[in-house]
């Protein structure tokens, strides 16, 4: 990859999903928000409660999603649409000045988790066809496999689980 030297590797470069091709700049760019906000598996990546950090958000999932875990590219998008409704509802509807982004994969499973400092629970609303907004949850709990929230003394964390295709 561009920019190593001194026989660096990169630590991407021994997934299948980097072996098979150069990231292409949207991935570079991705890539390059992993390194610069953090990683999400490793330890709980803090986003300003503002609408620019969903678009952070959802980099960094892709990111995680494709390059390290080196899962399909519709999963992944799967993935970060809800990671994209989770953080939208932290920034409408919490008041919290920050919130919290981890990932997990394991045995089958990928989970995320969102966290922010409101103990106030989600509500899946009805959707009807013409509605413009309020369909965030409906979406984690149409394209999930599991979601749910846990509460804490200071706030709460919602989260979505979803089984990884066989290959």
């Amino acid at each position: 990859m561009a920019g190593l030297e001194n026989g660096e590797r990169s630590r991407h470069a021994g997934t299948a999903a980097a072996a098979r091709r150069a990231p292409s700049s949207a991935e570079e760019a991705a890539l390059e928000a992993l390194r610069v906000l953090g990683d999400p598996t490793v330890d709980e990546v803090v986003f300003l409660s503002r609408p620019e950090s969903a678009g952070e958000a959802r980099r960094l999932a892709h990111c995680v999603v494709v390059w390290q875990w080196g899962l399909p590219p519709w999963f992944a998008e799967n993935v970060v649409l809800l990671v994209s409704e989770l953080v939208g509802n932290a920034v409408r509807h919490t008041g919290a000045l920050t919130f919290g982004l981890r990932m997990h994969c394991r045995r089958g499973w990928t989970r995320v988790e969102l966290r922010d400092p409101s103990r106030g629970l989600p509500c899946l609303m009805p959707v009807r066809e013409m509605d413009v907004s309020g369909r965030g949850l409906f979406l984690v709990d149409t394209l999930s496999d599991r979601w749910g929230v846990d509460l804490w003394p200071l706030g709460k964390t919602t989260w979505f689980e979803m089984r990884i295709p066989e290959r």
